[in-house]
Order: C-alpha cells, then sequence, then structure tokens
C-alpha cells in the first residue's frame, strides 16, 4: 500500500505539468513512450496465447504513427492538428491489418502460413487501437480549446473512480461484479466509482474558469488552454459525461483483466512500483479518453 501510494505522489505531479506546462510536441513523444511501454506488455500477454507476437513491426508502427502526431503537434493552429491526429490515427487503423499481415506473411513460423501469421497480425492490429489509438486521441484532447483543463478533467474523472473503487470495494464490497474476471471488483465500489467520478469531475469543471485565471497568472498555461467566461460547460452535460467516463473507465479496467486471466498472469508488468505494468495503469484511461475526446469534438461542431 506505501509503495502504491508513493508512486502515485511522484508520478501525478510529473503528468499534471507535463499537461500544463509541456509544449504539445514533447506530450506526444511522452504519450509515445507510454503506449510503447504498454504495447511491449500487451504483446508479452498475447504470447500466453501461444501468438507469436510481430513486436519489432508493431514498435515501427506505432513508432511512425507518433512520430506524425509529434509533427503534427508542432502546427500552432489548434484546428490544423486536431484534423490532422484524427485523420492520421484513422488512416494508421486502416492501414495497420494490412501491414502487419504483409510482415506476418514474410516471417518464418513453426507453423505454416497464415495459420500462424494470421494471429500474430491480429494482436499487433489490436495493440495499435487498444493502446496507441486512445493515447494520440489524448493528444488531440489537450489540443482543443481550453484543452489543457479537458485534459486534466479526464485525468481526475478516472484517477478518482479508481481511488474510490479501490478503497469502498476494499472497506464495504460484499456483492461480486465480475469473480471470473475480476474477483475483487464490487458493485459497492463500481456505484461508489460513479459517484466520485461525478463530483470530482463537476465540481473541477464548475471552478474551471476561476482555475483557469490562476494557472494563467501561475505561467503554467497559455489563454488556448484554459476555460474563461462563457466556455464554461453547462451542468447536467458534464454530470452526464463525468458518469460516462467512470463507466467507460471501468469497463477499460475488466478488459485488460479478461486479457491478464486469460494469460494466466497477475500484473502486464512491474515497472511502476505498487501498480504493476504501465498497461495495468492506464487501462482504464484507454476507455475513458475516446469518450472524453468525442465530447470536445461534439461541442467543437455546435
Amino acid at each position: 500500500m506505501l509503495t502504491r501510494v508513493a508512486t502515485a505522489v511522484v508520478l501525478i505531479p510529473i503528468v499534471l505539468l507535463l499537461v500544463l506546462k509541456a509544449p504539445l510536441y514533447l506530450l506526444s513523444i511522452v504519450a509515445a513512450l507510454v503506449a510503447l511501454l504498454a504495447i511491449a506488455e500487451f504483446l508479452k500477454l498475447a504470447a500466453h496465447y501461444a501468438v507469436q507476437p510481430l513486436a519489432p513491426a508493431t514498435y515501427a508502427f506505432v513508432a511512425l504513427f507518433f512520430g506524425f502526431i509529434t509533427l503534427a503537434s508542432a502546427n500552432r493552429t489548434p484546428l490544423v492538428e486536431a484534423t490532422a491526429v484524427l485523420y492520421g490515427a484513422a488512416l494508421a487503423a486502416a492501414l495497420a491489418p494490412f501491414v502487419f499481415l504483409t510482415v506476418a506473411m514474410h516471417r518464418p513460423s513453426s507453423a505454416p502460413g497464415l495459420i500462424a501469421g494470421y494471429p500474430a497480425a491480429a494482436a499487433s492490429s489490436f495493440a495499435f487501437l487498444y493502446i496507441a489509438v486512445p493515447m494520440a486521441l489524448l493528444i488531440a484532447i489537450r489540443q482543443q480549446p481550453a484543452g489543457a483543463i479537458w485534459t486534466i478533467y479526464t485525468l481526475l474523472a478516472v484517477w478518482a473512480g479508481d481511488i474510490f473503487a479501490y478503497f469502498i470495494g476494499k472497506s464495504v464490497g460484499r456483492h461480486r461484479m465480475s469473480p471470473e474476471i475480476s474477483p475483487k471488483k464490487t458493485w459497492e465500489g463500481a456505484i461508489a466509482s460513479i459517484v466520485a467520478s461525478v463530483i470530482v469531475g463537476t465540481l473541477w469543471m464548475q471552478y474551471a474558469p476561476a482555475i483557469s485565471a490562476a494557472l494563467l497568472r501561475a505561467g503554467l498555461i497559455e489563454r488556448s488552454g484554459g476555460m474563461f467566461g462563457l466556455e464554461q460547460p453547462q451542468l447536467w452535460p458534464i454530470i452526464v459525461l463525468s458518469a460516462l467516463v467512470n463507466i467507460a473507465a471501468q469497463l477499460g479496467d475488466l478488459v485488460e483483466s479478461l486479457i491478464k486471466r486469460g494469460a494466466g498472469v497477475k500484473d502486464s508488468g512491474t515497472i511502476l512500483p505498487g501498480h504493476g505494468g504501465m498497461l495495468d495503469r492506464i487501462d482504464a484511461m484507454l476507455f475513458a479518453v475516446p469518450v472524453v475526446w468525442a465530447y470536445g469534438a461534439w461541442r467543437l461542431m455546435q
């Protein structure tokens, strides 16, 4: 427990400072490193399913993808940046199966032809969609108007839900939510998680103008990254969004537990003391980020 808390105390300020102060190209590079670490852990899990991962090809494809994202992030026009990220992610997702199947066809295998190549290509394609695309969408959220506020909103909503689910579930949880996938998760913890995300997310957005002004005075954000005056969204959409973000985050946690349970392992890795692997740390975020991004895209079209 102490190790888990100590790791969080060190990492959380670093993450928040990166979101607030780092230029977008640097944030893209960090997102790429996180994605590559998580994908490496995922491919190791895939090996437990008797899949021969296309590791070098997957790393190269993801690195090239984030290289494009980083170059797009160097553009100072938010609309161009956001459009480039969206189109780049869509194009890369469409090309990924063809690229990995082509690589698999030319790789020596213990099984004939695509019998062994198809599962490997499928694992690499899924790794890209499951991990790399949501991490790119996180950069896209940061590029939207008031991007710093919305990015931190996403982080806080997920973190609050995770913390309350853990402590409430551990202390008063009695009814198992999914015992075959994640025996420790309870309905009591899940409900507490939703409530926590709604409260924290709503409070953050209600005080966003004051918080933005304070961050602007401290030199931690540019004006485009904050939220001021009439930019503040209405209350009910934020309450609903916070609930949906939490539900998506809990599904993301369960999906990773399902993958690990099938692989017969407890954690995806050991890189983060007390938290397991990088994939263990971002599993909820991978499902929550697309929800916030979609809301932001809808908001820009209004």
